[in-house]
């Protein structure tokens, strides 16, 4: 995981063009969570794995004091051509961060998973004040079509089985309640905990769907030949424009 984590950093400006952004339904999502759950509005928060500054962007534009860290020279500097300069940006891992805050939010978008769980709900709660809110939201980009998906499928196969992450818990991907909302319903430090599902449906181009896949992690540890050739595979296979399910899901908690 640690070498996955920390690859993205070669293609920080495809990441900021490929990724797909968050939408102001799930900012809305998260306000309501914190007036209904934590009494009131949210003001600062610390994002964790910031990237080049995706959901960044969505609280920041929504007035929030944003401090976004990240640990990766090259996506900290995309996210700061992008970002507006209200933002404090802190270059550290969340596990080298110094005590700080406290935050009335702390989130994190598609990077919760890379991670150290050593302590993790334990410095999450220290940088939250009491009644806080922890978020973390973030899905798949998958093929809408099974059909294409397999054929996707079999051409990368003789290079990668899969390129998904695996629950970092374990939990199956039958069971309805999924990470981190397992592990936040079972730590003392974290209460109200809650999983709702954003459906978000796009429709893309073959060079658009092939840029995506040049910023997931398992693409990025093969070595430059088969990753130019599996990206050649896939590409004969699709069609003219696919359409992607990129459901986006939350888990939201509140420090006790």
């Amino acid at each position: 995981m640690p070498e996955r984590a920390l690859s993205f950093g070669t293609v920080a400006e495809a990441y900021e063009r490929y990724r797909p952004g968050y939408p102001a339904e799930l900012f809305d999502l998260v306000a309501r969570y914190a007036a209904e759950h934590a009494g009131g509005p949210v003001r600062t928060a610390l994002e964790i794995g910031a990237g080049t500054g995706k959901a960044t962007r969505l609280f920041a534009g929504h007035g929030v004091a944003v401090t976004a860290t990240e640990p990766d020279a090259a996506m900290l500097a995309e996210l700061r051509r992008h970002t507006p300069g209200s933002v404090r940006t802190v270059r550290a891992a969340f596990e080298e961060l110094p005590p700080d805050g406290p935050y009335d939010l702390v989130y994190a978008a598609a990077a919760l998973h890379w991670t150290s769980p050593a302590g993790r709900w334990q410095r999450v709660a220290e940088l939250l004040c009491p009644g806080g809110v922890f978020a973390c939201f973030g899905g798949p980009v998958q093929l809408a079509d099974p059909e294409l998906a397999e054929a996707v499928r079999v051409v990368r196969a003789p290079f990668l089985a899969s390129d998904d992450v695996p629950s970092p818990d374990g939990t199956p991907p039958e069971q309805e309640l999924q990470w981190p909302g397992t592990e936040l319903q079972r730590s003392e430090r974290f209460d109200r905990v809650q999983q709702l599902l954003l459906p978000r449906r796009l429709t893309i181009g073959p060079e658009e769907y092939l840029g995506h896949l040049s910023t997931v992690s398992a693409y990025l540890l093969l070595p430059e030949d088969a990753r130019a050739e599996v990206f050649r595979r896939i590409l004969a296979v699709l069609p003219e424009r696919l359409g992607l399910d990129a459901d986006i899901t939350v888990h939201l908690a509140r420090r006790r």
